[in-house]
């Protein structure tokens, strides 16, 4: 499964679990870390839980391998890794604390799922 379909796999399993202020970034050429990121907010441990449990349970379905995962227990920010996207879901004072958005845009060309997708082409 390419990178860009992943993205709408992952995006699509936040807003089952309601994940808030989605957004997907294309770091492409900018990063060895990975050609997407792909960033949610849980209002709860219990949510952004669920939504990595629910992540992880549509790549599994899609065949799509999580290298690493971190942060999981503490549910406070849980990052994975499949190689070509770190998805990174965020209680929301841990995400406005750290604003990746901030550091791989220059805040026009991200584009939003919820409200619409947010991809950004950096």
């Amino acid at each position: 499964m390419k990178s860009k379909q992943q993205t709408k796999v992952i995006s699509e399993a936040m807003l089952d679990k309601k994940g808030e202020d989605i957004v997907v970034l294309n770091i492409e050429g900018m990063s060895s870390l990975a050609d997407f990121f792909v960033i949610c907010s849980g209002r709860s441990k219990a949510q952004v839980q669920a939504i990595c449990d629910n992540v992880e349970e549509k790549l599994e379905e899609n065949k799509v391998e999580i290298k690493r995962r971190e942060g999981y227990d503490y549910g406070r920010w849980v990052v994975l890794d499949t190689g070509d996207i770190m998805v990174h879901i965020f209680n929301a004072e841990e995400r406005e604390f750290y604003n990746l958005e901030r550091l791989w845009i220059n805040g026009e060309n991200a584009e939003y799922i919820n409200p619409p997708i947010k991809t950004a082409t950096i």
